[in-house]
């Protein structure tokens, strides 16, 4: 992929979060936000991954722990799915992890708690996406 690609993945996938977020407002739980917006990728045609396992690398040995991602699409772009007053760092930091532990270019951080979805979202890159043809 490229990076125009990729920002475009990214594009798509945030207004079908805004469809989600303007169809249900805030006020409800993770989990009804992360089912509906599968839901919506789903139905667009995006390949899907939800609650995937991040197999943890620790030097040399694969570590299955139980850390799981809530959204992954095309196998590139990872998805936090947060329903909270606030986001905070760690939220920040846990995606970034995901992102460097399966080395995928993207990751989207989305607060479904917030009146305006768009303001409240994170988008992150990493060195993956660097390296990513223009």
């Amino acid at each position: 992929m490229t990076k125009k690609e990729v920002t475009q993945l990214s594009y798509e996938i945030t207004g079908l979060a805004i469809k989600v977020h303007k169809l249900l407002g805030p006020g409800l739980l993770e989990s009804v936000y992360e089912k509906c917006l599968i839901w919506e990728l789903q139905n667009n045609g995006y390949k899907v991954l939800q609650q995937q396992i991040v197999p943890i690398k620790y030097g040399n040995v694969v570590i299955e722990a139980d850390l799981r991602l809530d959204i992954m699409v095309n196998d590139t772009v990872i998805i936090e799915v947060k329903a909270v007053e606030k986001l905070i760092p760690v939220f920040e930091a846990q995606l970034l992890t995901y992102m460097k532990l399966l080395e995928k270019p993207q990751g989207l951080l989305f607060n479904f708690h917030s009146e305006n979805l768009t303001k409240s979202m994170i988008p992150l890159v990493n060195e993956y996406f660097k390296r990513l043809p223009d």
